[in-house]
């Protein structure tokens, strides 16, 4: 299968990275919006300007498209779709519906095939909701991030003028994560479940008081919790800051019986060293089903939600019968 990264950032690295454990793929090459001769991939594969990815059409498999989602992926996931069968990780939740649709035009368009909102959360974690809400339908659920580096909050940041360099820590309440494992199923506000720890390098001049408002009534990202925002030096931030954890737990408390006299809790967790490397790696894993699913002539949008596990695996099936299940 014929693998191609568009962008080049934390994400892009990490789908370099992962390529390279699946035997049945080929990075045929990363693509660049930046000057090529000023990236440097960390293996060997070729480095291309975005304009000439045209050329590869029908020459990569699956694209796999590594830009943010505040401003990135609205714009490129529909324009490459149209040429290309491709991944991405758009992880605006409440804009996920928008985006579908946009992306499912443009690939029904083109005759491509395009899964978007791949990775962790959405993603597995959006599974994990499904699976939970189906088997125990008399429930509510709970999704806790973190404590980690949220990758696309923090790319929010750094778009605002003024703004060198971000990192943005998503931490749970824990009065809150003790009371739903407790199996209390409490009501709890957006706010209540999690607050948001912003470090935050800004230009020389820049106003810092005008950047934190910014930052704190930033919509879908930071206007509805707790935010803390500290402002520290270029140094400290690649002292103390520079690695990329992050986890979370997808939990739901739900009862059975007659009169729901049994209490059950579903939890499905992740500790993730590198977020954008566990990202990547559920990205790659994916490549591999959409390649087989455009195969059998699916085209337009598709989410988690509509692929079959069997399709992620290089595994005959065969070999799952008698290994996983």
């Amino acid at each position: 299968m014929r693998i191609g990264i568009y962008g080049y950032g934390n994400l892009g690295k990490g789908v370099e990275l992962a390529t390279r454990m699946h035997e049945d793929m080929e990075l045929v090459g990363i693509f660049t919006r930046r000057d090529p001769g000023t990236v440097h991939p960390l293996t060997d594969v070729p480095v291309y300007g975005a304009d000439a990815l045209s050329r590869f059409k029908g020459e990569i498999d699956c694209l796999i498209v590594c830009g943010g989602s505040a401003t990135d992926l609205p714009v490129l996931t529909p324009m490459l779709a149209k040429d290309f069968n491709l991944i991405d990780s758009f992880d605006t939740h409440k804009n996920i519906p928008t985006h579908f649709e946009k992306v499912d035009a443009a690939a029904k368009e083109g005759g491509t095939l395009a899964l978007i909102s791949a990775g962790w959360d959405p993603g597995l974690f959006s599974l994990a909701r499904l699976y939970a809400a189906s088997i125990l339908p008399s429930g509510k659920d709970y999704t806790f991030w973190g404590r980690g580096v949220s990758q696309g909050h923090s790319d929010a940041i750094r778009r605002i003028p003024g703004v060198v360099d971000a990192r943005q820590y998503t931490v749970p309440i824990e009065s809150a994560l003790a009371s739903v494992r407790a199996g209390e199923n409490p009501e709890l506000t957006t706010g209540e479940k999690h607050k948001r720890e912003c470090y935050v390098v800004i230009a020389e001049g820049a106003d810092p008081e005008k950047i934190a408002t910014e930052i704190k009534t930033m919509p879908n990202y930071f206007a509805d919790y707790e935010t803390e925002v500290h402002f520290i030096s270029l140094e400290e931030l690649k002292a103390k800051h520079s690695g990329m954890p992050h986890g979370g737990s997808v939990i739901r408390g739900g009862a059975t019986g007659l009169d729901g006299e049994h209490r059950h809790t579903i939890e499905f967790s992740l500790k993730l060293d590198s977020n954008p490397e566990f990202t990547a790696s559920v990205l790659v894993a994916y490549a591999r089903a959409i390649v087989r699913m455009r195969a059998e002539g699916k085209v337009g949008a598709v989410s988690v939600f509509d692929i079959p596990p069997a399709m992620l695996s290089p595994l005959s099936r065969e070999e799952m019968l008698a290994k996983m299940l």
